[in-house]
């Protein structure tokens, strides 16, 4: 129970890594919030936490608005009086690949609003209300196309870079005041994101698992540990640190 009595914030807390990162926590005794942008699928994650005997709140909004983002701080510390960790997961993929000459501007732009202009509301006002509980963590997952290029992935890429300089600029502006921030670059997960995989033939999908050196899928279980740890009192000296989770696809 190293995280007993904290309290943790997860965006993109209702699926994929979130929803593993929010148990990874709520199992480590934290008290949590879950925002996501669909209410029905908040509530059940967030009564299934509730049901396993864990305290846990959730904030229906988009991580893209500033007034949701706010509503879900506010909530955070209204029901349990601080905010200890967050944990930035909310993000959509380039379902539509194409260069940057093809790619329609309001397509780019909804991309960079949910995965970077997020992620900025999200630190604004997390980092705020740590400061005034003596400092935390927050950890933003990023993406291996945050380091790497991606083809006829552009906004996508562009998005992921930027989270990786909001990582690395905030660590720096409140490294001596108490709040760590990292990222993690996740390769590729076993979420509903890779879904497609399922409906690949053997040697297609293989051709996806071979970009990493272990030559297989990682499980958002694998990202939460990593976000555990960075969130720990074994990280206590890691900030600005941008940490690849992906089977060694950037080595490959």
């Amino acid at each position: 129970m190293e995280f007993e009595g904290k309290v943790a914030i997860v965006t993109g807390g209702n699926s994929g890594i979130g929803e593993a990162v929010a148990w990874r926590f709520a199992e480590g005794g934290a008290k949590v919030v879950i925002i996501g942008n669909n209410p029905e699928t908040c509530r059940a994650k967030a009564e299934a936490l509730r049901a396993a005997g864990h305290e846990v709140a959730f904030h229906a909004g988009d991580v893209s608005r500033e007034a949701d983002v706010k509503a879900a701080v506010d909530l955070a510390v209204g029901r349990f009086g601080r905010l200890d960790f967050a944990i930035n997961s909310a993000g959509i993929y380039q379902n539509q690949p194409c260069t940057v000459v093809d790619m329609e501007a309001d397509y780019f732009d909804r991309i960079v609003a949910i995965n970077l202009r997020g992620i900025f509301l999200s630190m604004k006002y997390q980092i705020a209300a740590m400061l005034k509980s003596g400092g935390g963590s927050v950890v933003n997952v990023a993406s291996g196309a945050g380091i790497r290029a991606v083809p006829f992935a552009s906004g996508y890429v562009a998005a992921k870079h930027g989270v990786i300089g909001l990582t690395k600029t905030a660590a720096y502006d409140f490294g001596t005041q108490g709040v760590r921030v990292n990222a993690i670059c996740p390769g590729l997960v076993k979420t509903a994101m890779t879904g497609f995989l399922d409906q690949l033939e053997p040697e297609a999908a293989a051709f996806y698992f071979k970009a990493n050196t272990m030559e297989r899928i990682g499980l958002p279980e694998e990202i939460a540990s990593a976000a555990a740890w960075l969130c720990s009192e074994g990280a206590s000296f890691t900030t600005g640190l941008i940490m690849p989770v992906d089977g060694g696809y950037s080595v490959k």
